[in-house]
């Protein structure tokens, strides 16, 4: 049974989704998640009032259940190194492959990092491209807002330089990395 949370932005709802394992899946403002078909867990409950909390600049980690997605071995080592990108903090498709032992491989961490069910959760929009922004599944406007809000609460740490620097190169060809 697929039960489904909705947290308010300025961008739109995001929505999440779990089951009696916990959080399955984050759709994005831009998304469309399918209709509720059960009421939500407490730990479903929670995920969403933490949601609400990053988004208020109250949380800066995330302590929520995750539930069991699909994912190749490659994918869910790219969303472990997504996760471990601290608040506030950038890093490259490029740095991520380096640290996973393949230097050579930036495209197909983009790849994963775009397949990533749990964005927001396994913080994607930290992740940019070397010349810019990079894309991302809820559009450039989305990310660059989560990036400057993250920024803003910790004062103008890297994230906020890393943003600076990539709007001042210019925008790169959208890609459907997340």
């Amino acid at each position: 049974m697929l039960a489904v949370v909705h947290v308010p932005s300025p961008f739109g709802a995001f929505a999440l989704a779990g089951d009696a394992r916990g959080l399955t899946r984050v759709w994005l403002p831009t998304e469309d998640p399918p209709p509720p078909s059960g009421a939500p867990a407490a730990a479903l409950r929670a995920a969403g009032d933490q949601v609400a909390d990053y988004l208020a600049g109250r949380r800066r980690r995330f302590a929520v259940r995750l539930g069991e997605v699909p994912g190749t071995p490659f994918q869910r080592a790219v969303w472990e190194a997504i996760a471990a990108i601290p608040y506030g903090e950038v890093a490259t498709y490029g740095e991520i492959a380096a640290r996973l032992g393949r230097p050579g491989a930036a495209r197909a961490v983009g790849q994963a990092t775009g397949a990533n069910p749990r964005p927001l959760i396994v913080p994607c929009h930290r992740v940019v491209a070397c010349g810019g922004l990079g894309g991302y599944g809820g559009g450039i406007a989305l990310k660059e807002f989560l990036l400057d809000h993250e920024a803003r609460t910790v004062g103008a740490g890297r994230s906020g330089r890393a943003v600076g620097r990539a709007r001042a190169r210019g925008p790169r060809a959208p890609s459907a990395a997340g």
